[in-house]
């Protein structure tokens, strides 16, 4: 933090580091720059670029086994992940395979992809209807924010009055402790004065 200076001698301090001039807010007045390497600055701000990108919102793909033969429960590990997954801001395409014969009873696909919707409501919305193509029915969904928001409120304020309700604890264990001391003491010149 140098203050105010020209630009003649920002330029000379600038080339005796060997290092670049540059200007970071043309908006204020005056301008606001500073020295430093140019080159590792672009490379930074690169890489800043990228990393914001790669936050943005994928699509995911949750398959509920190869075929319509799996076990509820290995059907509700999936849908807890699609539910993370949503929870954290991205799309899921839930597919169901078919196998064999099992494209004669399609129906329970389209019954299973009900299900899945069901309990994926409370985070999510369908984006595209279920949709049989070929030997697998797919659908996507998406986190519904306003939802989402409502829930991770509630764990906040749920883990909130936890940490009230536990310091509350500790400290009406203390208040305890502090005066059973007192309390001890009394009782001992109690007894003794009895003695007496």
């Amino acid at each position: 933090m140098v203050g105010v200076i020209e630009t003649r001698e920002a330029i000379q301090r600038a080339e005796a580091a060997g290092l670049d001039l540059v200007e970071i807010s043309s908006e204020s007045d005056p301008p606001v720059c500073r020295i430093l390497d140019f080159g590792k600055f672009r490379y930074e701000q690169s890489k800043k670029e990228r990393a914001s990108r790669t936050k943005t919102a994928e699509q995911k793909e949750v398959r509920l086994g190869r075929s319509m033969k799996i076990d509820p429960h290995d059907i509700q590990i999936r849908l807890n992940q699609a539910r993370k997954f949503l929870m954290d801001g991205h799309k899921v395409q839930i597919v169901q395979n078919f196998r064999g014969r099992e494209m004669m009873h399609k129906e329970r696909g389209w019954e299973r992809m009900r299900d899945v919707t069901k309990q994926l409501e409370d985070v999510a919305r369908v984006d595209m209807p279920p949709k049989l193509a070929g030997r697998r029915i797919t659908m996507i969904l998406s986190p519904d924010k306003n939802k989402i928001d409502r829930i991770k409120a509630s764990i906040e304020g749920k883990a909130r009055a936890a940490e009230q309700k536990a310091a509350a604890e500790k400290a009406k264990e203390t208040v305890q402790a502090d005066a059973s001391p007192v309390a001890d003491a009394k009782d001992a010149t109690d007894t003794s004065a009895s003695e007496n």
